[in-house]
């Protein structure tokens, strides 16, 4: 049982060292520009081993743009159920759009290689936003029950918004770039949340 239980954690390193590979090469020399070999090669692994793990280098693709924001939007989602002010709210995001710097090569494999790779893009939609959705309204659903947002609102609704806003705040110029100042994270940080929170019109007395 022992020798079983290395083996697995054996796997998953050798799985998961792939991955972070393909992540980086993706991103450096684009997915056509990338061969088996040379993905094998930074992952110290030999070529055929990639095949015991995954059916080709594009199931290598599509491994590397999901999870990576399967992962970020469950961590944001969990924060963000549990807030229910402006400032909460504005914070947290600004630390998450701050960290996402750290994400730069998922997030640009994603960004590039969905414009060439139609099916790449189907599979986002269905392993992430769709999946991502889903969750997000379970949480809303959640803070709604608990007072947190209004119960005139459908927590379906919420999460398609919420998740697509945060989607596209990603992909700005300021995180997708690292260009950004963090005075230019902070003001989109807090932009998004405001808007999420009070809406875009002014609110004039009755």
């Amino acid at each position: 049982m022992k020798l079983s239980s290395h083996q697995s954690q054996a796997e998953q390193d050798t799985r998961s060292k792939i991955l972070q590979s393909a992540q980086k090469l993706f991103a450096r020399q684009g997915f056509d520009g990338t061969t088996t070999k040379d993905l094998a090669t930074h992952a110290g692994v030999a070529e055929g081993t990639l095949f015991r793990y995954f059916n080709n280098k594009k199931a290598i693709l599509v491994e590397v743009a999901t999870q990576g924001w399967v992962t970020i939007l469950t961590d944001l989602l969990t924060e963000l159920s549990q807030m229910g002010s402006y400032k909460a709210i504005a914070q947290m995001m600004h630390r998450r759009m701050g960290n996402m710097n750290e994400n730069l090569d998922m997030m640009k494999v994603c960004f590039m290689e969905a414009q060439f790779h139609p099916d790449l893009r189907d599979r986002i939609q269905s392993e992430v936003v769709d999946k991502m959705t889903d969750i997000a309204e379970v949480f809303f659903t959640e803070a709604i029950a608990k007072g947190i947002y209004r119960d005139s609102l459908s927590p379906k609704v919420i999460a398609r918004v919420f998740v697509g806003m945060f989607a596209v705040a990603g992909f700005s110029n300021e995180t997708m770039m690292n260009g950004g100042s963090p005075s230019d994270l902070r003001q989109m940080a807090e932009g998004v949340a405001d808007i999420f929170l009070n809406g875009v019109l002014v609110h004039k007395p009755c």
